[in-house]
């Protein structure tokens, strides 16, 4: 039997990786569908509780993939890890601090998957 080599390789162990976080992604799946069964309008403040939980569990998921949130809030404005959609004046951050975000922003393994969206202080 002939062995894998170089790219054959890549896409058998990328095949895998894939497996495995849809395998863990659907046990998200199950619990917001059994949260979406539920008749939410008794308990509204254990609805969210439960939304919260999922929604934590669903960030274990990525972050345990090698999701990491980019640092923005206050954070010198980098244009590798921040995109600048206003400018504002600010009392409290200085000039060319992200003195608000919009939209957070990834990085996966390293690489900056998404930016985040940031206003800047003038």
């Amino acid at each position: 039997m002939p062995s894998l080599v170089g790219s054959e390789m890549c896409i058998r162990d990328s095949s895998y990786a894939n497996e495995k976080i849809v395998t863990e992604l659907l046990e998200v799946l199950d619990n917001f569908e059994r949260a979406l069964a539920t008749d939410n309008s008794t308990d509204v403040e254990g609805y969210a509780q439960g939304m919260k939980l999922i929604f934590d569990q669903l960030l274990g998921v990525l972050t345990k993939s090698g999701l990491v949130e980019v640092k923005a809030l206050g954070e010198e404005f980098d244009p590798n890890m921040h995109n600048a959609v206003m400018t504002a004046d600010s009392e409290e951050y200085d000039s060319n601090k992200v003195c608000s975000v919009l939209q957070k922003g990834y990085t996966l393994n390293g690489k900056v998957i998404r930016p985040s969206m940031v206003t800047v202080a003038k």
